[in-house]
């Protein structure tokens, strides 16, 4: 549990998209506050000065969305020219990368990371643009050749990528071939070099010992064909849905886990502090991870199937929340790595990211203990540079009180009262088939949560178990 952070008719689908209805429009409009609040507690949050302005959206970084997507009626020719170039294959995850830049969630970048991009990220956890501004950029987003391939390419100065069926799914222009230093890359974006670190150990250890960056023009939209694909809104398209829903502050919820009743509370609470700050609409971007995963995570599909229990039984109000998936794939890289996924979310029109602890963490995959600080996500991201329009808020615990049979705020003088239910004790109840406390999590969420596990086939040998599609 990690955060809390726009479409014009015809509306694109979000989640229970039967339940949502458009609110009425805001009136009068408060000029958004444009500062960090991460080093102030939350009761010392101050009400904007009311000024009556047009409702606008926070500018994308570098000021305009970019698209790398090919106009329709050039596509044909594109994978004409394509099957003409040196072809570089694309694992699962480079596909993620490649939809993620595609749709503008890394702006300003146009494509992979070239040399000077690469140093900047790992160094700096920035991009210094044209125009001398700098944007947050904390993690690389690179693609990997081997020797082979690096023969392959030549001296020629594009390359068509390929999916793993050999269909052409975009051009890289005018490339740069580099040294993939890989110490330096785990090193600098993990804080360590220890076996185990899930992004690594697929992505990474195995890949290429080059780097190729480059324009990227991609020939088609990515497309996953899961079922799920509705729910994959850029951030144009989700631009276009916080105007048509005249939101005047937009906060975004970055998850990779079931929604409890605690999740819900702070995002029901966000909106309450919102609303009284001045703002007259919020909305919510309920905005699940739907990239690569590590294997004990609950899968996406089974995660949308519950996140849409929790709307349907009105845990969360569909009138004010927009369900939609994050396509990148997840680091576990901590404080590195939450930098980007509050970036990103500006570029999607959030002015609002509430981070919580250890936000993007893991255990440490040697030792017993978390890999990071739990408060140093926070911490950075009130100071992250190019982070600087983006209004950091921290985060509540909540914990299930047991005096008033829900999820609440925690109370240190009444301590006592407080049941603090771990995602292990979580996962070992599903696992069980018994049910929490009423009030954890809604039925029809915990029920696909029970649903989940037992659709686990063991293995009998120590692996995590594989699951059937929701």
């Amino acid at each position: 549990m990690q955060t809390l952070i726009n479409r014009s008719p015809p509306p694109m689908p979000s989640m229970s998209s039967s339940l949502l209805k458009t609110p009425p429009p805001s009136l009068s409009l408060p000029k958004p506050n444009k500062t960090h609040f991460s080093h102030l507690p939350v009761s010392l949050l101050k009400p904007p000065r009311r000024t009556r302005v047009s409702c606008s959206l926070i500018d994308p970084d570098g000021g305009k969305l970019v698209s790398l997507l090919v106009e329709k009626t050039q596509r044909e020719s594109k994978k004409r020219q394509a099957l003409s170039l040196p072809r570089i294959g694309l694992t699962r995850i480079d596909l993620e990368w490649v939809h993620v830049l595609s749709e503008g969630w890394a702006n300003p970048l146009k494509g992979f990371m070239r040399e000077s991009e690469f140093l900047q990220t790992l160094h700096f956890n920035s991009l210094r643009v044209e125009n001398g501004a700098v944007v947050n950029m904390s993690v690389p987003i690179v693609l990997a050749v081997d020797d082979e391939q690096k023969g392959r390419i030549g001296e020629s100065t594009r390359v068509a990528l390929v999916d793993d069926g050999g269909d052409p799914v975009a051009i890289l222009s005018n490339i740069e071939i580099y040294k993939h230093n890989k110490e330096e890359r785990i090193a600098r974006t993990w804080g360590t070099t220890a076996p185990g670190l899930p992004y690594v150990e697929e992505a990474i250890t195995n890949a290429g010992n080059w780097l190729i960056g480059g324009d990227l023009e991609v020939i088609e939209p990515i497309k996953y064909n899961d079922g799920l694909d509705r729910f994959r809104m850029s951030p144009a398209e989700l631009r276009e849905e916080f105007t048509r829903r005249n939101a005047d502050a937009v906060f975004a919820f970055q998850l990779r886990n079931p929604v409890h009743n605690g999740h819900a509370l702070l995002m029901t609470d966000t909106r309450r502090r919102l609303l009284e700050m001045g703002y007259k609409n919020p909305v919510l971007l309920l905005h699940p991870l739907g990239g690569y995963t590590k294997a004990d995570d609950v899968p996406l599909s089974w995660r949308m199937k519950q996140h849409e229990k929790v709307l349907e039984e009105g845990v969360l109000d569909p009138e004010t929340t927009v369900v939609s998936i994050f396509p990148s794939p997840m680091h576990y890289a901590g404080p590195t790595e939450v930098q980007w996924h509050a970036k990103a979310r500006i570029n999607a029109g959030a002015n609002f990211y509430i981070v919580g602890r250890d936000p993007a963490g893991m255990s440490h995959p040697v030792e017993k203990r978390d890999l990071y600080d739990a408060d140093h996500g926070k911490k950075v991201l009130s100071m992250a540079p190019g982070l600087e329009r983006l209004n950091i808020l921290p985060f509540k615990v909540a914990a299930y009180d047991k005096t008033q049979g829900k999820m609440a705020f925690f109370d240190p003088s009444r301590s006592q009262d407080f049941l603090f239910i771990s995602g292990t004790k979580m996962r070992a109840l599903a696992k069980s088939g018994e049910n929490p406390p009423d009030g954890f999590m809604c039925p029809g969420g915990w029920k696909v949560l029970v649903e989940y596990y037992n659709s686990l086939a063991p293995t009998g040998n120590g692996k995590v178990a594989t699951s059937v599609p929701a």
